[in-house]
């Protein structure tokens, strides 16, 4: 313990302001800790709210200048930004899998996903153009500006350290304003290297800034005056704070929620293509994501019985170990002690309240990392709607299979569920698919794709309470979300004079 003590006084991670690193004045710190092993590695200072409001400051000083240099100008700090990023991948990939515990390959997906929404950011000049009618009345002309907001913040989950944020600052800072971010406490290194890098690239000072922090930071964000635009990504109960307090402060909000993201099968879907599909959807960075499928939906006893035959051998072949491996693992560990007792409590419950567990992960042990936070794939079958494993979000390897009579069952069932994240349908009926994509209520649908993430030309958003706003993340709403806009109408007369008018003003 001693040791370990030494080790995270000697390794105190800071914020990020006005283009340094800044040790915190708190004395109120949180233990870093590497997933595969149960390891103390790092500790990272929780901000107190007089230093958010610093941060913010610097922002809010940077914004004037940034938010008058030409689109082409910041397009080309971003270039370089993404020429930084490709070249710096691996090592950025590297501390996404000390800090988190996914394997080296998903970190690696997962910068390159982020780094999509750079190069679609990288298009500012055109994507920031607004919009002109000529001679709406004689000699009236209308045109559009797309302006940007001031100092946005961005507060995000521990699951992807990189992606989600560069879903957020790329756009926003290209759009013209400044940034504050907050990481997970639990994963900020990531977040601190990118910074750097947008320095070396050439970002002014102050444009883009790092407060580390807990609710304390958060709240300073959600409430301070300088504060135009709040985004969140993480848990229902959260983002349902962050909406609510964030909008009775005046600021525009995106809130990303939760989700419970079903995958019907259909009985004419190859079922091989299927089980493999569902296999990576759902144990996928141990289940630690927004878009994993939890639940899989087989439509017809004979279907499912298919299904479970299918997964059961792929899932006991499921190499679980550290996310840094000479062997090639499937699924890394959990991010922490504690969630792991939060996702082995919610299996406990699924056995409790009768569904059949075919596959118990709950003992695993890697050798060699026995302190390490892994729970293997683990499958329910027979889970109804009412158990709780069913209803709400593990965020863990845990797949629940939920069998239904007709296709009409399926939709209903994924109809009548409070998240709407994400979908699936597995089938080879153009009919069934199309008839899926019109009437799920859901915002981001997959026909023979399991996770579909859209790209980031596109954006990325659930409906019901997955998210809170009206605006999705990146692609051309997430433009939208990071500028105002302003409508100028002008006529230059041929004489000075004109007359008052006193009616509502119409065009001729």
């Amino acid at each position: 313990m001693t040791q370990q003590m030494d080790l995270i006084a000697m390794n105190v991670l800071g914020n990020f302001i006005n283009g340094r690193s800044v040790n915190s004045t708190s004395d109120r710190k949180g233990t870093i800790f590497n997933p595969a092993t149960g390891e103390a590695i790092k500790a990272v200072s929780l901000s107190s709210a007089e230093e958010a409001a610093e941060v913010v400051e610097a922002a809010a000083n940077a914004f004037p200048a940034w938010s008058q240099t030409s689109p082409l100008k910041r397009a080309r700090v971003l270039f370089r930004f993404k020429e930084l990023i490709e070249r710096n991948m691996e090592a950025l990939a590297t501390l996404i899998s000390i800090e988190h515990g996914k394997t080296l390959p998903d970190a690696m997906g997962e910068m390159t996903r982020g780094l999509e929404v750079v190069e679609f950011a990288c298009g500012i000049p055109h994507l920031q153009k607004g919009e002109q009618s000529m001679n709406v009345g004689t000699g009236v002309d209308s045109w559009s500006m797309m302006t940007p907001l001031g100092v946005c913040a961005g507060i995000v989950p521990f699951n992807f350290p990189a992606m989600v944020p560069m879903w957020m600052f790329p756009v926003a800072l290209a759009c013209g304003n400044t940034f504050v971010l907050k990481p997970s406490e639990k994963v900020p290194s990531t977040a601190l290297r990118m910074a750097e890098l947008l320095k070396e690239a050439g970002l002014p000072d102050g444009v883009f800034n790092i407060v580390n922090g807990d609710k304390e930071v958060v709240d300073v964000l959600l409430t301070h005056d300088k504060v135009e635009a709040i985004s969140f990504v993480g848990s229902t109960p959260v983002a349902e704070y962050i909406y609510n307090t964030g909008c009775a402060n005046g600021k525009r909000v995106q809130a990303l929620g939760g989700a419970k993201n079903h995958m019907v099968i259909m009985p004419d879907a190859d079922m091989d293509e299927a089980a493999d599909a569902l296999l990576g959807a759902a144990y996928g960075a141990a289940g630690e994501r927004c878009m994993a499928i939890s639940v899989a939906v087989p439509v017809g006893e004979e279907t499912a019985e298919k299904l479970i035959a299918k997964l059961k051998p792929r899932l006991e072949a499921l190499k679980v170990g550290p996310g840094i491996s000479e062997q090639a693992n499937d699924m890394g560990p959990l991010i922490s002690k504690e969630h792991r007792e939060k996702v082995v409590g919610y299996i406990n419950k699924g056995v409790e309240e009768g569904a059949r567990l075919v596959i118990d992960g709950r003992a695993l042990e890697v050798e060699g990392h026995e302190q390490g936070y892994f729970v293997g794939g683990s499958l329910f079958d027979h889970v109804t709607p009412e158990m709780t494993v069913y209803k709400e979000e593990i965020f863990g390897p845990v797949l629940s299979v939920c069998r239904v009579g007709t296709f009409k069952d399926a939709v209903e069932l994924i109809n009548s569920h409070e998240y709407g994240n994400g979908t699936a349908l597995f089938t080879r009926d153009g009919k069934a698919a199309r008839e899926f994509a019109q009437h799920i209520q859901v915002g981001m649908v997959g026909i023979n794709v399991p996770v579909p993430v859209p790209m980031a030309f596109h954006s990325f958003g659930g409906w019901k309470r997955s998210l809170f706003g009206p605006l999705h993340m990146h692609g051309p709403d997430g433009v939208r979300f990071y500028t105002r806009m302003k409508m100028v109408t002008s006529r230059w007369n041929e004489h000075d004079s004109s007359q008052s008018v006193f009616t509502m003003p119409t065009m001729k």
